[in-house]
């Protein structure tokens, strides 16, 4: 399984990006699908995650209400629109494939990464 992750960028406070993980294999469809993120001398954080059917999403609260996860099975993508960005937003965001149907927000519960896209908010 390889997960590859794209649409970082450079943007300023207030604007939207919206990041796409495209997975190879399968079993896309079968697995929960996670995003998190790092920023620059922290751990690595939970964001958000949505199930195999996409009908339930979960988001950290320090983003809740302003990112939003979507998935197309058929395409094996899963998307991270992000809107009214802030700076502490900044960080090396990467998609993970999760358990089968567990929810976990703990990076180790999470067995395939991407690679990361940058994300940088300027203020």
């Amino acid at each position: 399984v390889q997960l590859q992750a794209s649409g970082g960028g450079l943007v300023q406070a207030g604007d939207s990006l919206r990041l796409s993980c495209v997975a190879s294999g399968s079993t896309f469809g079968n697995c929960i699908m996670g995003w998190f993120r790092q920023a620059p001398g922290k751990e690595r954080e939970f964001v958000g995650l949505i199930t195999r059917s996409g009908g339930r999403t979960l988001y950290a609260d320090s983003v809740k209400g302003r990112f939003t996860i979507s998935r197309d099975n058929a395409k094996n993508t899963v998307y991270l629109q992000m809107n009214n960005l802030k700076p502490k937003d900044t960080a090396v965001y990467y998609c993970a494939r999760g358990p089968n149907t567990s929810i976990q927000t703990s990076p180790r519960s999470y067995t395939y990464w991407g690679q990361g896209t940058l994300v940088t908010v300027s203020s």
